[in-house]
């Protein structure tokens, strides 16, 4: 039996007081939306259909490279309703699984078992006991403990409203199901919506059998309605990422300090300080230590490395035993090359550093491609950049830029050359030639120091 997937994101979330859809908000540097889809998509289902309404093509750019399929809410009459508006594009006989986009954590492993109980009935649903269920949909159940109905908070009784386990919304149903209820949903209820919660009663009232799953965590299924939701559903995700890398054998200075917005693979002997940032495909091989305050983007940084305190390495390649910062920004391009070394606010650019090369302070290496060996002094600059097009600078192996030197690209310095502190270099420089491009020098007897008056 084929598999397809309805996630609702058709509403504006207006707690969330923004112009952005509230399902296209970042949890872990990914729109919620975009967790719900990823995931639903390891289910390999036929096709899966995004509910959409506000802010309509802002979502469909987000979920369409994903390989979805968006069908329009143009009024949200409810969760049912919603729900809906896919059927017709669904097989008939097909299993649905309707998922929220403003629930991003459900894991794949929950969704599969849950798509698996509908073997038992038809109709199997998501629910999760809170100490606190307030505002949310009650599972009530029989004196034999089977469910009976969704009572949503609004409609309930007193009584009702004591019970703690509550509905998630999330749940899955036989398509041909879905297509008998769905139309006999009325909205005479206190919110006047069509509430998907209804066919549970109906499949009751029909012998359907009702099964049901909870999650490990209660974080896993639940939603987001404003910021504050969205902040702690977010330290929640960061914590159970941090600590599954400190079972994998990765030292965490403060599991309560890291972000991981992205994928991180790791060799043995790792540690990383507080406060650091990983984005996008990072890979650290055996032994890296990442200091304080660092930001990685999509790099792969070599055995022995040191990246010091408050540093950026972003989409770079770094090789074994280098040292970057403190202070360092390499930026897109850059190649590091083993034993290298960026030192305190150096910043690199689609630059090659040679093996054992080192430029230790306030440096920029743009456009450049630096062989080994080579020393590259404070205040040095490759002016890459004439006001439209880049150039290309080449310093070959073992040559020495003394400080405060500024090489105008496109430039080639010879292997072993040295270029004298304070230059201007703006034309080759060959092997073991010594360049010096600067003014004169005159000392003035004359002159006499300015008086205050």
């Amino acid at each position: 039996m084929s598999l397809e997937v309805i996630i609702l994101a058709a509403g504006k979330g207006t707690r969330m007081r923004s112009d952005m859809p509230k399902v296209l908000h970042p949890l872990a540097g990914k729109p919620m939306l975009v967790h719900a889809v990823e995931q639903a998509q390891k289910l390999a289902p036929t096709h899966t259909h995004i509910i959409v309404g506000h802010g309509a093509e802002q979502v469909e750019a987000q979920v369409k490279p994903l390989g979805a399929e968006c069908v329009p809410q143009k009024q949200q009459l409810g969760t049912g309703h919603a729900v809906a508006q896919a059927m017709p594009m669904v097989d008939n006989d097909a299993t649905v699984l309707v998922l929220y986009g403003d629930v991003p954590l459900v894991p794949a492993e929950l969704m599969q078992q849950l798509v698996d109980q509908t073997a038992q009935g038809g109709l199997a649903i998501l629910t999760v006991t809170l100490d606190d269920a307030t505002g949310y949909g009650r599972i009530v159940r029989n004196q034999k403990g089977d469910i009976e109905t969704i009572v949503e908070h609004k409609d309930a009784t007193e009584q009702q409203r004591q019970i703690k386990e509550i509905n998630t919304g999330i749940l899955a149903a036989k398509a041909s199901l879905l297509n008998a209820w769905l139309p006999r949903i009325e909205s005479n209820n206190a919110q006047g919506e069509i509430y998907l919660t209804d066919i549970v009663a109906m499949g009751v009232g029909d012998g359907v059998n009702i099964s049901h799953l909870q999650p490990q965590f209660p974080q896993q299924t639940q939603g987001v309605n404003d910021r504050l939701q969205l902040a702690e559903l977010e330290r929640w995700y960061q914590l159970q990422q941090a600590n599954q890398l400190l079972r994998d054998g990765v030292q965490l200075a403060d599991p309560s300090r890291f972000d991981l917005r992205g994928e991180l693979t790791t060799g043995k002997d790792i540690y990383i300080d507080i406060n650091a940032i990983i984005e996008g495909q990072v890979h650290l091989e055996d032994g890296v230590h990442i200091g304080p305050n660092c930001y990685l983007k999509d790099a792969h940084i070599g055995a022995g490395t040191h990246v010091l305190a408050n540093s950026v390495v972003d989409q770079a390649r770094v090789a074994k035993q280098c040292n970057i910062g403190p202070f360092a920004r390499l930026r897109p391009g850059t190649v590091l090359e083993d034993g290298a070394k960026v030192g305190n606010f150096v910043e690199t650019k689609k630059t090659t550093l040679g093996k054992g090369s080192k430029a230790n302070h306030f440096t920029y290496l743009g456009d450049t491609v630096v062989g080994e060996k080579v020393n590259i002094g404070a205040g040095t600059i490759t002016c890459n950049y004439d006001g439209v097009n880049k150039f290309q600078t080449t310093i070959e192996d073992g040559a020495f830029i003394g400080s405060n030197s500024s090489i105008v690209a496109p430039v080639i310095i010879g292997a072993g050359a040295t270029v004298g502190a304070g230059s201007t270099i703006t034309k080759d420089v060959a092997d073991n030639n010594l360049a010096i491009a600067r003014g004169k020098q005159r000392n003035l007897t004359t002159w006499a120091k300015p008086v205050k008056r």
